[in-house]
């Protein structure tokens, strides 16, 4: 397919990469054109000068940019460079107010808005192994799901616009609250006089293991916080979370509990630390 990709932070620039390497005729954008440059110097695609010539008709114009007002600034530009009934794929997290304003702001352009947030990291994102969950139309949707496959382990259509947004809500509620219990965990650990990699190996095969505990245990009892998804981030997906709680009704007691030792962690300096930097909090002097 002829695509595009607007943004190539840490996880774009792997994923458009992907795309090019499973074949398709792929243009880019970056606010930084430097980095666009260097993505088509990698890759052979090329690199556009602004969203509208990247995505001048494309049929699937890919977004992985910062937030819902980034969203919004590069759909209005998309949309009309694309091709008639293309389809605009969202891999930003955002609101799933604003995945709904884009879905009916593309239909009125004759095309369509799939919301699709991901989750596996810069690591999923390299290894082309990330989860894709989706909200938008069916059957721009089953258009889309295998050009987003050259990327992706799973995807899963979630429902309609939005669905797809608030899936990752979920997905990082669950998060929070894991990583919030390996850091009491481990402080507990340590302060009962136990080795914790020891521990590790006495529980990591029962029923307290989990994709954090293997990837993030070790490098959390050695003060380690630079592997991937950063505090900042975090709160930015918890301030989302919080916001539709406060709509819909949910009652998230320990989410927003966490969501403030966060912010402690970022008055430390820890801003850019990983999320697994909750155990800093916990054993500073």
């Amino acid at each position: 397919m002829k695509v595009a990709f607007v943004g190539l932070g840490v996880m774009g620039f792997p994923m458009a990469g992907h795309l090019a390497k499973a074949g398709h005729e792929v243009a880019v954008f970056n606010r930084s054109p430097e980095k666009a440059q260097r993505w088509a110097q990698a890759h052979g695609g090329r690199a556009g000068a602004s969203v509208a010539e990247a995505a001048h008709d494309a049929e699937i114009a890919f977004l992985c940019v910062g937030n819902d007002d980034d969203v919004r600034g590069v759909v209005s530009q998309a949309l009309p460079a694309m091709a008639a009934g293309g389809i605009i794929v969202d891999h930003t997290t955002t609101s799933a107010k604003v995945a709904r304003e884009m879905a009916d702001q593309a239909v009125r352009d004759g095309r369509f808005f799939v919301d699709a947030p991901v989750s596996g990291g810069q690591a999923g994102a390299e290894n082309g192994q990330l989860t894709v969950m989706c909200g938008g139309d069916p059957a721009a949707y089953a258009r889309a799901e295998p050009v987003i496959m050259a990327f992706a382990k799973a995807v899963r259509l979630m429902g309609e616009a939005g669905a797809g947004q608030l899936t990752k809500m979920v997905n990082q509620i669950a998060i929070a609250g894991l990583v919030q219990g390996l850091a009491e965990g481990m402080h507990f650990a340590k302060r009962a006089g136990l080795d914790p990699l020891e521990v590790y190996e006495a529980i990591s095969k029962g029923a307290a293991q989990s994709w954090q505990m293997d990837n993030r245990w070790k490098t959390m009892a050695e003060g380690k916080f630079d592997f991937g998804f950063a505090v900042d981030w975090m709160r930015k997906d918890l301030g989302l979370v919080l916001d539709e709680a406060a709509s819909n009704g949910a009652t998230l007691e320990a989410t927003a509990l966490i969501d403030g030792f966060y912010r402690e962690v970022q008055a430390m300096g820890g801003r850019r630390w990983d999320t697994s930097s909750l155990v800093a909090r916990l054993e500073k002097p």
